[in-house]
């Protein structure tokens, strides 16, 4: 299934894909799109966290959200979905919440890249403090709610963030943990819309296209720019 992908980077470097294992924590708007991305192009060893159940107002964001997925485990729907495209593929799921007293199930794992994609501010800071502790290498997204366009979404540094309400808050808590790391995130430099509703509004556009992001910056850190031969 990977002969067009293959004449781009070559056998090698596809091989190189095949034998990296991803955790994408949060297989969501944002989540999910990461790991159809990753999946289409070469990863064969993935991990999904998630304990949310798919719900009728994920259909407008989420991948994995249809007619005939919902009131299934978001985990279950996506380990299904990864096999239909890929067989090959080993799938380790778990239908969990994420925090310190869980966090052992998901590190016991060997984890070449870890995605952070959930919406909890506490697990993204256990997720970001473990990475580092264990020289995990990792992207965390940060907020897409109430954006709207796609083309202010950039890959960054933490600290560099602006017009991300999320993004203040993690910092804020990053400060007071003293952590002095980089910290690469998915962030939006768009002003966010004020809706007057605390739920986060959602253009589909914005998350998936983050999704989308993510999974370029971690297949081009894998391949670290040796395909560039055409």
């Amino acid at each position: 299934m990977f002969d067009r992908l293959e004449r781009l980077i070559g056998k090698e470097n596809l091989n190189k894909l095949h034998t990296k294992t991803v955790a994408v924590v949060g297989v969501g708007g944002v989540g999910g799109y990461v790991v159809e991305t990753l999946i289409r192009n070469g990863i064969e060893n993935i991990i999904i966290v998630d304990a949310d159940t798919i719900d009728i107002t994920n259909k407008n964001r989420q991948i994995i959200a249809l007619d005939s997925s919902l009131n299934m485990k978001k985990v279950d729907a996506f380990e299904k979905r990864i096999k239909d495209i890929n067989p090959k593929c080993n799938v380790t799921k778990y239908d969990i919440f994420l925090n310190e007293e869980t966090k052992k199930i998901l590190f016991n794992n060997k984890i070449d890249y870890l995605v952070d994609s959930c919406d909890t501010v506490t697990t993204k800071i256990m997720l970001i403090r473990e990475c580092l502790n264990r020289n995990i290498k990792f992207i965390s997204s940060m907020g897409t709610g109430n954006k709207f366009d796609p083309t202010k979404l950039k890959i960054m540094d933490l600290k560099k963030t602006s017009y991300d309400p999320l993004a203040k808050v993690i910092r804020h808590e990053i400060n007071k943990l003293n952590i002095k790391d980089d910290i690469t995130v998915l962030s939006s430099t768009e002003m966010p819309v004020k809706t007057g509703i605390r739920t986060p509004a959602s253009y589909s556009v914005v998350p998936n296209t983050a999704g989308i992001l993510i999974a370029d910056y971690i297949l081009k850190d894998i391949l670290n720019d040796s395909v560039i031969n055409v």
